[in-house]
């Protein structure tokens, strides 16, 4: 089994895929204009990336490609639905890097609080400034409001407590329940989070329904002098709407994510936001310390092996979860071959496609039960047909469902 690394990539994990039997070419200065001629020259079938974009064209130049891991939690530098089209798994790494997100979470909250960056800057430039400093708010009492409580949101609601502040969240699965059993306010909408909060920190994945989930009337509802830190992406923030409330409220933002961020690890960028007073930022570094990237390692060798030893892929992200199942059609036959061959042509004789397959083996496997999830309902003459397809069919028996449910 072929991996190719397309990005920076600890040691640990280069050696574990290695003991695994995998020949490993890594080659971490790859781009998303380059990746298409790197996959076309070596035909992995593994490709492993952290910022790298996976574009349609560089999944169509690997013949062999069979998966696409994303070294971290987010998936949006992937073309998910070209990798579905041409049947590539594509898998990720959610959780392994929630505490360094928590973490520059607070470091950009406090930057927020007590603008440490520009007191670094005027002590670099020869000034001392102590009377404009000397004016910070304080996080202790405090409310941080916390709008997307998964691995992440729960570590930075840990950490908040710990500098003795009130937390408010939102996310879409957050009950009333849940909210008590971690002592947390809960709110019903992002924009209840936006108004009760003296800081907001957004931790939400990035897709349709969460482009500019900050725009005009999240900023809005947030208190003058109220603090934005994002860490998600930038997609999630309308940045032309958080630029004119800083001005006008005096909103101060720390931000690790912005959007239109360079596709590699350095490069030319210029961001009006990012030049604002009151905006302190980094380089979408969240997850990058060593033990996260560690973590993500160990995970990625988990992944793989798993892939390598049973076939199948943890943390997939583009399995359907809901086919165009109609029925299901249980034959138990004897375990011999050939068996579902016969089966199988009967039905495409019919021009009913087959979505998906289970066949359990009893103790002893001299038999099997296999459950053929199908898009249309056999005739009575079809089930005839599959029962005497093969001498050591036991039964036949065909169910009505709705895969979509």
């Amino acid at each position: 089994m072929k991996v190719l690394i397309a990005d920076k990539f600890e040691k640990v994990g280069v050696d574990g895929l290695k003991e695994l039997g995998c020949s490993v070419v890594s080659q971490p200065d790859l781009t998303a204009t380059t990746l298409p001629a790197a996959l076309k020259d070596h035909d992995p079938n593994i490709l492993i990336v952290r910022s790298t974009k996976v574009s349609a064209d560089a999944l169509k130049a690997g013949a062999s490609l069979a998966l696409v891991i994303r070294a971290g939690a987010g998936i949006d530098t992937i073309d998910v639905k070209a990798a579905s089209d041409l049947g590539i798994f594509v898998s990720n790494c959610p959780g392994k890097n929630s505490v360094a997100v928590a973490e520059l979470v607070f470091g950009l909250l406090l930057s927020c609080d007590r603008r440490i960056p520009d007191q670094v800057a005027d002590l670099r430039a020869g000034k001392w400034n102590k009377t404009e400093y000397a004016k910070g708010r304080g996080l202790h009492g405090r409310t941080l409001g916390i709008v997307g409580l998964g691995q992440i949101g729960r570590e930075i609601a840990s950490r908040a407590k710990a500098f003795g502040m009130h937390v408010a969240a939102w996310s879409r699965n957050l009950t009333h329940e849940e909210a008590d059993r971690l002592e947390l306010r809960y709110c019903q909408t992002p924009i209840d989070v936006a108004r009760i909060s003296d800081a907001v920190t957004i931790n939400v994945a990035a897709n349709l329904e969460t482009k500019h989930l900050v725009n005009a009337d999240f900023l809005a509802a947030m208190k003058p002098g109220a603090y934005l830190i994002n860490t998600a992406r930038g997609s999630v923030v309308d940045e032309g709407a958080l630029a004119a409330a800083i001005k006008e409220k005096g909103i101060r933002a720390g931000l690790d994510v912005f959007q239109n961020e360079p596709a590699g690890g350095t490069g030319a960028w210029d961001s009006g936001l990012a030049k604002q007073p009151g905006v302190y930022g980094t380089h979408h570094v969240g997850a990058s310390t060593d033990q996260a990237q560690v973590a993500i390692a160990h995970e990625t060798i988990r992944i793989v092996q798993e892939f390598l030893q049973v076939g199948t892929v943890p943390n997939c992200v583009n399995r359907l979860a809901k086919s165009a199942a109609t029925h299901i059609l249980a034959v138990r036959h004897k375990n011999r071959p050939g068996v579902l061959a016969d089966v199988f042509r009967i039905l495409a004789d019919r021009t009913i496609n087959v979505e998906e397959v289970e066949n359990i083996i009893y103790h002893g496997a001299h038999a099997t039960l296999a459950r053929i999830h199908l898009d249309a309902g056999p005739g009575a003459d079809a089930l005839e047909a599959v029962r005497r397809a093969n001498e050591n069919i036991i039964s036949v028996e065909l169910t009505e469902i709705d895969g979509r449910k």
